[in-house]
């Protein structure tokens, strides 16, 4: 079964890939990234059919290049700079960089190793990949599209009928059943509701003329791993240091888990309380998780209804109103919902990430709110990282 191409555009990816890209081009040329692949859900396998159409999906994204309407419309978001920009016109993604097999089990294996600025664009590329082979290969795709439509149709009855009363953007890059039906989510959301406030798929906000939305992920905050010259408990601080001084203030979510959110609020400090516009939640109780970050600005005297809580952790649209309605009246609350957008049929979604686990032939990790997230090929290194957190958290509240 010969599949048509999947990704068409290089835009076709989460804006905050741009965004990280942009600091690690201006301040960190010199990292090398290693990234690896992993299917959460037991008892998923990859026949040799799926593994040749992957290959061939990836084949035909290292061809793509950059477009004069896609650089120009990269130039126009306010906080990417022309010579990124210009950078990009002559960047293309490099297949040796990548390399996907099958395990003796039928586990599909992808590492990605290269560069970091040009390793870390392949993340979304080959997840959409990935996902929609998985899903055209093994289903009856028209089964599954019927109920991704009427489940969508639902969706919209209720944002416009008063069930759901909360805004959101799109995040569905990444686990989407195709690019055609991530089309037609982010097209109707924006257009038969007033709920959608935007998508992180940078290609679809251009064409729809939406609102692109991100700021960075957890292997942003990883990566500091890999420098020798930072401590490893103080990994928030300069990646925080570098964000603020690569974006002056603007394009500002902290994200909060990437070595614990306890960690991360001791170098959440007044300037970076006052410098950031808010924080996001991947993982752990999101209602302990908001207490404490209100707690945290009410302890600066900083108003929290004047700050954003950005829900993003395996969200639906139920879980989502239940978050809103509690903390509505105390902070300012919007959420990214990605599956439950993207890929929302009679099926159960596949739970895939690609990981960075190496900075520099260094181990790094994410440690998360939640054990079952964290992910890290040296078990040794993710003792002595857990270390080194516990160290500093016992030291700075005694």
């Amino acid at each position: 079964m010969k599949l048509d191409p999947i990704v068409i555009s290089l835009l076709d990816t989460d804006l905050y890939k741009f965004n990280m890209d942009q600091v690690i081009f201006h301040k960190h040329t010199d990292l090398c990234g290693k990234y690896y692949f992993k299917c959460r859900n037991k008892d998923v396998k990859f026949t040799q059919e799926m593994l040749d159409e992957i290959n061939s999906q990836i084949d035909h994204l290292c061809t793509l290049r950059f477009r004069k309407d896609e650089l120009d419309y990269l130039r126009s978001i306010r906080f990417i700079k022309n010579d990124y920009v210009e950078f990009l016109r002559l960047w293309h993604p490099i297949r040796e960089y990548v390399n996907a097999s099958l395990s003796k089990d039928g586990e599909l294996e992808i590492i990605i190793d290269g560069p970091l600025f040009s390793a870390m664009q392949f993340e979304i590329h080959l997840l959409e990949i990935v996902n929609e082979v998985y899903f055209r290969m093994s289903y009856d795709y028209d089964t599954l599209l019927k109920s991704a439509e009427e489940k969508l149709s639902a969706k919209i009855e209720a944002l416009n009928d008063g069930t759901y009363t909360f805004k959101f953007a799109e995040f569905g890059c990444r686990r989407r059943l195709s690019r055609e039906w991530q089309d037609v989510v982010v097209r109707r959301l924006s257009t038969e509701t007033d709920k959608c406030i935007g998508t992180s798929n940078v290609y679809l906000a251009m064409k729809y003329n939406l609102t692109p939305i991100g700021t960075y992920a957890h292997e942003f905050v990883q990566m500091y791993q890999g420098i020798d010259r930072y401590p490893l408990a103080y990994t928030n601080h300069y990646a925080m240091r570098d964000w603020y001084d690569e974006y002056d203030g603007d394009n500002g979510t902290a994200l909060t888990d990437t070595i614990t959110t306890d960690l991360f609020l001791m170098d959440f400090n007044r300037s970076n309380v006052n410098n950031y516009n808010g924080v996001r939640h991947d993982s752990g109780d999101p209602y302990e998780w908001g207490e404490k970050i209100i707690k945290h600005y009410e302890s600066y005297g900083v108003d929290p209804r004047t700050k954003l809580l950005l829900f993003s952790d395996s969200l639906n649209f139920d879980r989502a109103q239940k978050l809103f309605d509690y903390f509505k009246d105390r902070a300012k609350v919007s959420f990214g919902i990605g599956t439950y957008c993207s890929n929302d049929t009679c099926v159960d979604p596949l739970n895939i990430v690609i990981k960075l686990q190496y900075v520099n032939g260094k181990p790094v990790a994410k440690l998360s709110d939640n054990p079952e997230k964290s992910m890290c090929h040296d078990a040794d290194y993710l003792k002595y990282l857990k270390r080194s957190v516990a160290f500093r958290l016992k030291r700075e509240t005694l």
